[in-house]
């Protein structure tokens, strides 16, 4: 608050900000807590005001010459050597706790090369290429897993349109990584989770005869695939469900192509996908 004095004067919006410091959170069994240093977590003035606080760290560093990237509280800095960062570490660390009465999480902070950081879920792989890091990948299986659990109940274009607002949110938040491969492999797992509901969906083997000869399975494959006593995952990936649920009818249903949006958002609109 003393911070936002020396920028705002008008007392009405001062004392809103407060209010809102002091308002307390409330938990999942209805109790309240009060709020006696920090601000609510997810609040929409988290990180405006995380600028304001950390803007004489931006100072400070731009002071002294280093190059820095910074995103709220995470931040990096590079310098040109080991001992160097062993050094400034140590520097910063003493400013954010002494100057900025805050406290440094020494268990996500190191000093290593920058290939061994992680920063907004981007990491420097080979031949000095940006990727996700293996934390984001396992993040983003995690919720296509919970979009596509076979006991939601929800009906199928219901999640494929949840699906789709998240992979292409996915993909154009880390449309800097290079990792056309990677990619490739993982759109062929999200087609399959989405085979994997339509089959718990149709459940019957009536339901899945009637569906699997509307999409042009012959009736003796039919028959093997609707009596199969295989588990949801491995039919997901059955010869006769892929034939019938191909690529082109998933993506006609609004299962998002991974890979043509990949290309077209490094290569632009008209790349050959």
């Amino acid at each position: 608050m003393g911070q936002l004095r020396e920028k705002i004067h008008d007392r009405k919006v001062l004392g809103l900000i407060r209010r809102y410091l002091e308002a307390g959170v409330v938990l999942p069994d209805g109790t309240r807590e009060r709020t006696t240093q920090g601000v609510p977590q997810g609040g929409p003035l988290s990180p405006l005001l995380a600028n304001i606080t950390l803007d004489p760290l931006d100072k400070e560093l731009e002071k002294r010459g280093h190059r820095f990237a910074r995103y709220a509280d995470d931040f990096l800095v590079m310098v040109k050597s080991a001992k160097a960062a062993e050094r400034v570490m140590a520097s910063l660390t003493r400013f954010v706790e002494g100057r900025l009465q805050l406290v440094v999480n020494r268990a996500k902070s190191q000093a290593a090369s920058l290939k061994q950081c992680a920063f907004l879920g981007f990491q420097i792989g080979a031949r000095g290429r940006a990727v996700w890091t293996a934390k984001a990948l396992a993040r983003f299986k995690q919720r296509v897993r919970e979009i596509t659990r076979r006991n939601r109940g929800h009906r199928v274009q219901d999640v494929i349109d949840e699906l789709r607002r998240y992979v292409l949110g996915w993909l154009n938040y880390f449309r800097l990584s290079d990792t056309y491969t990677a990619l490739c492999e993982l759109a062929e797992w999200v087609r399959r989770r989405v085979r994997l509901y339509y089959w718990k969906q149709w459940k019957q083997p009536r339901t899945r005869q009637r569906h699997l000869l509307a999409l042009g399975i012959k009736p003796g494959e039919v028959h093997m695939a609707t009596r199969s006593r295989k588990g949801y995952w491995r039919m997901s990936a059955n010869s006769i469900v892929q034939r019938a649920l191909t690529n082109r009818w998933l993506h006609e249903q609004g299962v998002p192509d991974m890979r043509s949006s990949w290309i077209v958002l490094h290569y632009g609109p008209r790349a050959r996908v």
